[in-house]
């Protein structure tokens, strides 16, 4: 065989192995994406005691949920992690329906966290300054497998209790699209992937906030 149809036949054969292992990752990746949903889709189990509430701030209800829970006795501490640096308490209770006046002394706010990486930082120096050993964790439900991840990864000691927080409809909160919604458990579950293979340890951590914005 001549040299340069020799080197045409090792770049079919090259072409035709990197195609085989883009459709294979491609396989994988969708898989893995369908056992994802199938597990955010889980009905969650009722939340009982516990020693403290993380509420890891970024969507919408979370703070309120975590609040409620405080309110019923579900923990004797609540840590809100990852807010502004510029908001209290009444601005982050704002709307709720839980009276903060009486539960502000069981409650901390976290201001170091940038990201989820951050917030299971600033959880887990929380967890260890106040003998936490049973933490609900409430955040939005399809950021709850990455965020028990990261978590259990920094407190492995930890008994973690997945307190999942669905959007409200109605009320001036129209549902999300399809494609958007897609888009977003596509985007989370390649981060999840990217959390449990801890490749997020070779990111450059994110820099804390001085003002509101998402966390995860």
């Amino acid at each position: 065989m001549a040299p340069a149809a020799a080197m045409m036949a090792g770049t079919r054969r090259g072409l035709r192995i990197l195609a085989t292992a883009i459709a294979l990752s491609a396989v994988a990746w969708l898989g893995g994406f369908v056992w994802f949903l199938s597990v955010i889709g889980r009905p969650a189990a009722e939340v009982g005691h516990a020693d403290g509430i993380v509420v890891l701030t970024g969507g919408a209800d979370r703070v309120e949920a975590g609040l409620r829970l405080l309110a019923g006795d579900h923990a004797r501490l609540l840590l809100i992690s990852g807010i502004g640096g510029g908001a209290d308490l009444g601005i982050l209770a704002r709307g709720s329906d839980v009276d903060t006046a009486p539960l502000a002394g069981r409650i901390a706010l976290g201001r170091t966290a940038a990201s989820t990486r951050g917030n299971a930082k600033e959880a887990a120096a929380w967890a260890a300054e106040n003998r936490i050993e049973t933490l609900i964790v409430v955040t939005a439900w399809f950021h709850i497998p990455r965020a028990l991840n990261e978590l259990h990864r920094v407190m492995p000691g930890v008994a973690l209790i997945p307190a999942p927080v669905h959007p409200r409809t109605g009320a001036g909160r129209p549902e999300s699209g399809w494609t958007a919604t897609t888009r977003l458990l596509g985007e989370e579950y390649s981060k999840y992937l990217i959390a449990l293979t801890g490749l997020d340890d070779w990111l450059p951590a994110r820099e804390a906030r001085t003002a509101g914005g998402r966390t995860s």
